[in-house]
């Protein structure tokens, strides 16, 4: 007798990560974070106002690019120096406070898997969709999971931005009782050039940001209100 063919398994297709609701925190703290950091955006604006250059005694400072501009008034809050540095420490605790919610949560949750950048993962998968976006592939690349890579990409520097504008600011509002860290960041003005030039990108990310939102309205929808739960597959 012949043996009997081997017939190969069939292969189950990968699963692919359904559209889930947003978490109601990162939802919570994704709103709170646009009204602090609207503030101290405004506030900080205010005090550069009062003066707006970063070298000593009025001189020029080395490679940071808009030496003496000050910002339209209408961007600004606090009123005069004093008023806008109530606003802005008193803003930043509260800044910090919701970051630290959010960071717990994005870590005993997992959240981070989903929504940070992996080389290995997405670097490709953000080419190609970089690609895409200017015109220059017509194919869409395939998604990685829930989100595609330039947006894990854009999340995690977001994060590491405020990282930066938060130890910048500490060096800026204790330099004595911070050396260290303000050594680090190159001394007290560059501490300020690069805690005016991380708020100038994330400003540019937000105007972007929302740019996209007006595109896609639905992810404005899901960061308010959460999105439907994916429905379950039928059996």
């Amino acid at each position: 007798m012949l043996p009997a063919p081997q017939v190969e398994p069939r292969r189950r297709p990968l699963p692919v990560e359904r559209r889930r609701p947003q978490p109601t925190l990162i939802r919570v703290t994704h709103w709170v974070n646009l009204v602090l950091f609207t503030v101290m955006a405004g506030s900080g604006l205010r005090i550069l106002a009062a003066y707006p250059r970063l070298g000593e005694r009025g001189q020029d400072y080395g490679w940071y690019p808009f030496q003496g501009a000050s910002p339209p008034a209408a961007l600004t809050l606090g009123g005069w120096l004093a008023g806008a540095r109530h606003w802005h420490f008193a803003f930043a605790w509260l800044f910090v406070a919701n970051a630290v919610v959010y960071l717990v949560y994005f870590v005993a949750s997992g959240e981070w898997r989903r929504r940070l950048f992996f080389p290995r993962r997405d670097a490709r998968n953000a080419w190609g969709t970089l690609l895409h976006d200017l015109h220059l592939r017509r194919a869409e690349p395939a998604p990685v999971g829930l989100y595609n890579g330039m947006q894990r990409l854009a999340y995690t520097g977001v994060l590491a931005a405020a990282v930066l504008l938060v130890l910048s600011g500490l060096a800026l509002f204790e330099p004595v009782q911070l050396p260290r860290l303000t050594a680090l960041l190159g001394g007290y003005d560059s501490a300020r050039a690069i805690h005016l030039l991380v708020l100038a990108a994330l400003a540019l990310f937000t105007v972007v940001h929302v740019v996209q939102v007006a595109l896609h309205p639905r992810t404005f929808v899901d960061m308010t209100l959460g999105g439907r739960p994916p429905a379950e597959e039928a059996p």
